[in-house]
């Protein structure tokens, strides 16, 4: 069964960076497709970027663009999320996942059924 493991996630200061990990066992990675999603308290969760597997092609939200960016190491069996200049708004927990359709991404957070655990990022002095 597909199971992924956020990590990489914690305390940083407004300005500072993070790359967060979302490795996978028993299953190699490079074959689907990874979204990287968020979830603040109060809010629902947001799609902020997708690596496909098909040829790369990474999609980026609106507002994410710009300081996030996702890539893939299919050697480590990993696909990270590179995170700059934080802000306070961006605390959240962060999550990974594989899409319904596996090789493609989507725009939307409902098209997405294998999910991990996530990892907690704060931003704050």
């Amino acid at each position: 069964q597909l199971q992924l493991v956020e990590s990489g996630g914690g305390l940083v200061q407004p300005g500072g960076s993070l790359r967060l990990s979302c490795a996978a066992s028993g299953v190699t990675l490079g074959s689907y497709a990874i979204g990287w999603f968020r979830q603040a308290p109060g809010k629902e969760r947001e799609v902020i970027s997708c690596i496909s597997s098909i040829d790369g092609r990474t999609n980026y939200a609106d507002s994410m663009k710009g300081r996030f960016t996702i890539s893939r190491d299919n050697a480590e069996n990993t696909v990270y999320l590179q995170m700059y200049s934080l802000k306070p708004e961006d605390t959240a927990v962060y999550y990974c996942a594989v899409p319904r359709l596996y090789y493609y991404c989507s725009g939307y957070v409902g098209e997405y059924d294998f999910w991990g655990q996530g990892t907690q990022v704060t931003v704050s002095s």
